[in-house]
């Protein structure tokens, strides 16, 4: 509407259309999420939440006591991965002639599991990039991955990984890193690697006899969801003849960090697990380096040696032992 056009009515006009513009985007919006909420499944029942909540601000950890950021950084790297003795050096890699030679198929099954939406760790290539890489040449991830198998090794390289820092919602103060909580980002290559040894793991543990048969979690058709079955279908079983129930529930703080490298080898080696898994085992919990990620951190890699790490998915199968 140009000014020489620009009269009372025109802009009742105007003014009445941009009302009735707004109120039918409000409209499709709220029939979108409606619509949206009524077909929501138990995977997207959490993007509903986050988006109820909306986007909240993260908090700025400014500790007590540290002045700079790189003391931040240090204070926050003491707190989540506090010191330990070091693991021995590695060994002198030799090729296991017993180790099985790692499959396409196995790889594929490995990055079946990968979620393309998750976030990759200091590499930042996110697995749909590698699951698009294994679908064009398939013999990439192949060659970089059986010698590893063979060696019963897992390099420094892979083991580098990003610890961000968020903090806990509903705290009154932010001046201490209890606060504060840790996601471990690592690289996604050296996930898919683990994803393929867990599986190795688990199978071989069910053939000795070595697995919990009342484990759920991490194990391939059963899951926490199974857990939770079989505890209401006893707690049901058992209150028909008017029987008191009750449940005893245990959290175990810092378990993964816990698991001792060398006797966590000696176990898997009295169980019967092929020397390359024996091997490959320690080797994956020794030699990591991670840099802690907050707003206005100094990007510092440090070593970290706290048994099992974080966010890996042979954390809770090597904790089991």
């Amino acid at each position: 509407m140009t000014r020489q056009h620009d009269t009372p009515t025109l802009r009742d006009l105007a003014s009445t259309s941009q009302k009735e513009y707004l109120k039918a985007i409000k409209t499709a919006k709220n029939k979108h999420w409606s619509s949206f909420l009524l077909e929501a499944t138990p995977q997207t029942r959490w993007t509903a939440k986050k988006f109820a909540d909306g986007r909240t601000q993260p908090r700025f950890p400014w500790l007590a006591g540290a002045h700079t950021l790189q003391e931040m950084n240090e204070v926050l790297q003491d707190h989540f991965f506090p010191p330990k003795e070091a693991f021995s050096p590695p060994r002198r890699l030799r090729p296991y002639k017993k180790a099985p030679p790692l499959t396409k198929e196995e790889i594929a099954a490995a990055l079946s599991r990968c979620s393309p939406t998750s976030t990759p760790g200091p590499d930042a290539i996110p697995y749909s990039t590698w699951k698009l890489v294994n679908k064009i040449n398939p013999p990439v991830l192949l060659q970089i991955l059986a010698p590893l198998v063979s060696l019963g090794y897992h390099p420094a390289s892979l083991k580098v990984s990003n610890g961000v820092v968020l903090d806990r919602p509903g705290k009154g103060s932010y001046e201490s890193p209890f606060f504060f909580r840790i996601i471990v980002l690592i690289r996604t290559v050296s996930k898919i690697l683990v994803r393929i040894i867990a599986a190795s793991l688990v199978q071989a543990a069910r053939s000795r006899g070595l697995r919990n048969p009342n484990q759920c979690g991490s194990i391939p058709g059963l899951s926490t969801y199974d857990a939770t079955l079989t505890l209401f279908n006893n707690i049901t079983a058992l209150q028909r003849p008017k029987l008191k129930v009750s449940s005893l529930f245990l959290d175990i703080k810092a378990a993964f960090h816990n698991i001792n490298n060398t006797t966590l080898a000696h176990i898997l080696r009295e169980g019967g697990m092929s020397p390359y898994l024996v091997s490959w085992a320690p080797s994956c919990l020794g030699e990591r380096s991670r840099t802690v990620i907050f707003q206005g951190a100094p990007g510092t890699p440090a070593p970290v040696n706290v048994g099992a790490p974080q966010g890996s998915p042979i954390s809770p199968v090597l904790f089991v032992p």
